[in-house]
């Protein structure tokens, strides 16, 4: 690659590197915070919330790397036109097709990226996120941390601790089980702590009593205890296999899924429109690059008129990108708008190529001149 297309290609590097660090700073914040709810409630650490807020990052990457890339492209572009350097660079017989090869490159090298998230790191990391986020709610010893608060780790159980120590003791404890609604039982102690055990977590308690209702409440039985191991385990969600979500499963899960129950081929139908759409999706960044291309350098050089330009190349390329989300939901019920999903790019580029070669798509749809009035006789 020439010296002044490397030169090009450095100038549009700054304004997508930037562009892509706000737009996934902004993303993943609000993300992540759907997940922080999860972790204060669950006793989580902050390297857990960490860890979980990362695994988001490569399907947050795939919607953002080409939108990224435009607006890096066209603010770069425009920069170098409105300082002359474009007009520069053709007076030295820099032509049009060897300024597209750098913008070229760099759409390929997205397009790579993109690739790489859609196809590896998206459905890795939604898979490792998601199975982290079962095994946190399963883990009710966890659950039942959060001191001055009334628990509910799961149906049938509260439990209230007044405060702990440091070294992981519990003291004024109170747990309800309310699982046999015919016969609660509640559970007073003066002190506790969690421990795992071969036979899985325990809530031990020390002095206290446990008090049961019986004959429709016009009963109680009340037994004094030293020390009590209630099971929590009891309370967890039984260990069963998950079916994955389209966004966890590979490309080849996602042509041939193996389901066990799909009434009326749903899921199916689904899983093959997000294997094409993870396949068409990174031919956005090729239709951008164009569009970018010839919003800068085709036109008139008047400043209205250039304006103009840069603002429907962008409304063009929203309008590109939100039609194929559309596509790929009506892809979702029927295979038949699969096609759409590869259209819809591929003919972005195609109008915008017509449009750097010249060819105005659009003289047909302006009014005619007014014709001159005669000269008076």
């Amino acid at each position: 690659m020439p010296r002044l297309s490397l030169y090009i290609l450095r100038q549009l590097a700054g304004p997508m590197a930037l562009f892509t660090f706000l737009l996934t700073a902004v993303i993943w914040l609000s993300q992540s915070m759907k997940l922080l709810d999860l972790i204060i409630n669950r006793g989580q650490s902050a390297p857990v919330f960490l860890y979980l807020t990362l695994l988001i990052l490569p399907q947050l990457l795939v919607i953002i790397l080409p939108i990224a890339f435009f607006a890096g492209a066209l603010q770069g572009l425009h920069r170098l036109n409105a300082e002359s350097e474009l007009v520069v660079m053709s007076a030295a017989g820099y032509s049009r097709a060897q300024l597209a090869v750098p913008v070229m490159a760099a759409a390929a090298a997205v397009m790579i990226l993109v690739y790489l998230c859609n196809m590896f790191l998206m459905p890795l990391g939604q898979r490792l996120m998601k199975d982290k986020v079962v095994d946190i709610r399963a883990d009710i010893g966890a659950a039942v941390l959060n001191a001055g608060e009334f628990n509910t780790p799961a149906d049938g159980l509260t439990v209230f601790i007044h405060d702990s120590t440091p070294d992981g003791h519990f003291r004024g404890i109170l747990v309800h089980d309310s699982s046999d609604a015919k016969h609660p039982v509640t559970y007073l102690a003066k002190s506790g702590f969690l421990v795992q055990t071969p036979a899985g977590v325990r809530l031990v308690l020390y002095d206290g009593t446990i008090e049961q209702v019986s004959n429709q409440g016009a009963q109680l039985a009340v037994l004094k205890f030293k020390r009590y191991p209630f099971d929590l385990d009891q309370f967890a969600s039984p260990p069963g296999d998950r079916q994955r979500h389209a966004e966890e499963r590979y490309l080849p899960e996602l042509f041939w899924p193996n389901l066990k129950s799909d009434p009326g081929r749903r899921y199916a139908k689904t899983y093959f429109a997000e294997a094409h759409n993870r396949i068409s999706e990174p031919l956005y960044c090729l239709a951008f690059a164009l569009i970018a291309l010839a919003a800068v350098t085709r036109g008139r050089r008047a400043r209205g008129a250039y304006a103009l330009r840069l603002s429907v190349a962008s409304a063009a390329a929203g309008a590109i990108r939100i039609l194929g989300y559309g596509a790929l939901g009506l892809a979702g019920r029927n295979s038949i708008y699969v096609a759409a999903l590869y259209l819809i790019p591929l003919l972005a580029c195609l109008a915008a190529i017509l449009e750097l070669k010249g060819v105005d798509l659009f003289a047909r749809l302006r009014p005619l001149p007014a014709p001159e009035p005669e000269p008076a006789q």
